[in-house]
């Protein structure tokens, strides 16, 4: 974490940690700009832009990346960069049918990965799991690098013991929802753990890692196990008071008309119901098809299964109307879409639901731009590791109020 220096009113310290901040998120952007660049982004002078860059650089955050022209007069103007090697994290996305571990760096760049298709265990279980990956993933750091390992994210859907018939998951996973896993882990591998709703932490990847490099707003989609969601406002990610903004998931929907749903008596049913890998899944059962994992369910879509066909008909039918009301209230110009598998899929539901989206576009309302998330079936995992250095080195408007960082983010420490 880069420093104001001393001597300074706490004003200043945070002012010069969020300008800090800014600038590292506006480098991250273009990839590679000068001082000047800088400067003239983020509306600073030359000298405090300087003295900036020079702590940065210090700091091992940002590193020379070559020198350009500008123009035909003067000297070649200097250029910086990210420093991948600047700042590790952790990341550990905990599913309703999945765990998995990744290391990444400041670039975005994953070091090391576990995964382990399986239905969540006993907290007990998962933690001795969870303890031995994230101690695999240390020892691939040497003792430099380790230092600049900034925490460990937890990523996982708040409420795990809910909606299981809606998942057609026979489970008991109520104990989830009773312990801190986040406490846990902290206490077991000695380090901070930052825990965040695994929707929102897939699309702080993406606004650290991915699209965010171009977009400042967006809605972000993410059709695993169950459906995820989070959403990205002046380049912040906007949480709710209870930590579940865009829980798309959770959107009533009419019941599926597809025969492997489950009965039901209600007028309405959640979005989650029917556009949810989980969903797939039951309706290839029904028709017989049994499939293990994602790299089964994958080869399904990639095969043009009847059944694929059928269930993204019942998917997009829910899906569209659902984003369009939720476009209503965060009027936003884009919506990134990503999954746990591809074979083709996400580019169908991009497809579908845009035509959808436009079917349907009241007047003197834009249909959105629809995009390919960026990460794929390791969104969950780098939204998790991107926890921690989305705390140390994001501009978030807090720091510049000098708020704690658990106003954003629950922290469990060791």
């Amino acid at each position: 974490m880069t420093s104001a220096g001393p001597g300074r009113g706490t004003n200043s310290v945070n002012l010069r940690l969020y300008n800090e901040r800014t600038l590292l998120q506006r480098l991250r952007r273009a990839g590679e700009a000068s001082k000047a660049d800088l400067a003239r982004w983020a509306q600073l002078t030359n000298t405090a832009v300087g003295s900036i860059v020079q702590s940065l650089e210090e700091a091992r955050l940002i590193e020379p990346a070559g020198r350009r022209q500008e123009g035909q007069r003067g000297q070649p103007a200097g250029l910086y960069r990210i420093n991948p090697g600047g700042a590790y994290g952790i990341g550990v996305r905990l599913d309703r049918t999945s765990i998995e571990t990744v290391l990444i760096d400041l670039g975005g760049a994953i070091l090391a990965r576990e995964a382990h298709e399986l239905l969540l265990p006993h907290p007990d279980k998962a933690l001795a799991l969870v303890r031995k990956d994230v101690a695999r993933m240390l020892t691939t750091l040497d003792a430099a690098q380790r230092r600049r390992l900034t925490g460990i994210g937890l990523a996982q859907p708040y409420n795990l013991g809910s909606w299981l018939r809606e998942l057609d998951l026979r489970a008991d996973f109520r104990i989830w929802d009773e312990i801190d896993f986040g406490a846990l882990l902290s206490q077991a591998v000695g380090q901070p753990v930052f825990k965040e709703n695994d929707g929102n932490a897939a699309a702080i990847a993406e606004l650290f890692f991915g699209v965010g490099r171009e977009e400042n707003d967006f809605l972000y989609v993410f059709i695993g196990a169950a459906l995820g969601a989070g959403v990205v406002i002046g380049g912040e990610g906007l949480r709710g008071s209870t930590g579940n903004a865009a829980d798309l998931g959770l959107m009533p929907v009419p019941p599926s008309r597809l025969a492997s749903a489950p009965v039901s008596d209600r007028r309405w049913d959640i979005l989650l119901s029917r556009a949810s890998l989980n969903s797939l899944v039951r309706h290839l059962r029904h028709h017989g098809v049994h499939v293990q994992g994602h790299a089964e369910l994958e080869a399904c879509v990639r095969a043009g299964r009847s059944e694929v066909r059928e269930w993204l008909d019942d998917c997009v039918d829910a899906l569209v109307p659902s984003l369009r009301a939720s476009l209503a209230v965060l009027d936003v110009p884009a919506v990134v879409i990503d999954c746990d598998i591809d074979g083709g899929l996400v580019a169908q539901l991009i497809e579908r639901v845009e035509a959808g989206l436009r079917a349907i576009a009241p007047e003197a309302r834009q249909t959105p731009r629809l995009l390919h998330g960026t990460f794929h079936t390791d969104a969950g995992a780098i939204g998790a590791a991107s926890l921690p250095m989305f705390f140390n080195f994001s501009p978030r408007a807090d720091v510049l109020r000098g708020r704690p960082h658990h106003s954003t983010l629950e922290v469990a420490h060791a």
